[in-house]
């Protein structure tokens, strides 16, 4: 989503360039109770393992004490320390930084896109997450505002409805501290994404199928059958490949027959045809009986 993103670096030690790289006990690191990511692609983490396997873990964890509490929670590097966990160290490295709740969701998300780590769903809730926490409001809130705000901007908000600059200015500074996001591209590419049915949604954010997967199964319109696929690419682990060859077999066997269709559509305007006045024509009635006759024998087959 974002393009030329600033160094995630530069963001996290803007305030502070002495912090330094230290061990830590993996046993006093936590996840963060919400992450951004709901599907942790565990391929993803076998390589991380792979490479710890050879030459331990390198980069180190970013992570932030925790209120009253000897634990420090994960602000980037959930991968890593997945991995950690795998391979059953007992220490890792670690940079540490007092981070308020606002801060280390934005050091995340900043982290996490410029590494293309989110997918689309992960990114718009990671986004709207920020501007709830920035602007005091409720995330149901958030995207009501954003299209309030797009109006405005278009000149379509009447002069008593209008949002103050305060709030403007803290839209914007959030959405370009994430990499300079356009909102009327965030509106049109992100916010329809939280339309997908909620059974879809929740398997999603629950972080039990990729983004694909579930995208395709939300082409079926039966809640039954989409819950039904749902469950069973979930149950039977199925490969993208294999869902949308069954979401198209099911989308096929709800259609009509064409041909069954298209006989009818014949037999009715035989039907409209005798009931006008163009049936007492002979010349013209001889010519539609011809044409609707080719139609049907094509209809079955048959060489006219």
């Amino acid at each position: 989503m974002v393009k030329n993103r600033r160094m995630v670096e530069d963001f996290i030690f803007r305030d502070d360039t002495t912090q330094t790289k230290t061990s830590m006990s993996l046993s006093l690191i936590v996840l963060p109770k919400a992450e951004l990511r709901y599907y942790i692609d565990p391929v993803e983490v076998d390589k991380i393992v792979a490479s710890a396997r050879r030459n331990g873990i390198i980069e180190p964890l970013l992570v932030r004490p925790l209120p009253d509490s000897d634990k420090h929670e994960v602000v980037a590097g959930a991968k890593r320390y997945r991995a950690a966990h795998i391979l059953e160290l007992v220490e890792v490295p670690v940079v540490i930084r007092s981070l308020c709740d606002e801060d280390a969701l934005e050091i995340a998300l900043i982290e996490n896109f410029a590494r293309s780590g989110l997918t689309d769903l992960e990114e718009t809730d990671g986004v709207l997450r920020l501007l709830s926490a920035k602007l005091k409001i409720s995330l149901q809130e958030v995207p009501p505002l954003l299209h309030h705000l797009q109006n405005q901007q278009r000149g379509r908000n009447s002069a008593n409805n209008v949002i103050g600059n305060d709030v403007i200015e803290l839209v914007q500074s959030c959405l370009t501290s994430l990499g300079n996001i356009k909102l009327d591209s965030f509106i049109s590419n992100r916010l329809p994404l939280l339309n997908l049915p909620n059974e879809v949604l929740e398997v999603l954010r629950q972080g039990k199928l990729e983004t694909s997967k579930a995208k395709a199964i939300a082409r079926l319109k039966d809640e039954e059958l989409r819950k039904q696929m749902l469950e069973d690419a979930i149950a039977y682990d199925l490969s993208l490949s294999e869902i949308k060859r069954k979401v198209q077999e099911i989308e096929q066997q709800s259609q009509p027959d064409s041909t069954s269709s298209l006989k009818d559509r014949v037999d009715d305007t035989w039907r409209r045809f005798k009931k006008s006045k163009l049936w007492d024509n002979p010349k013209k009635q001889s010519k539609v009986e011809k044409l609707l006759s080719q139609i049907e024998a094509l209809i079955n087959g048959e060489e006219i």
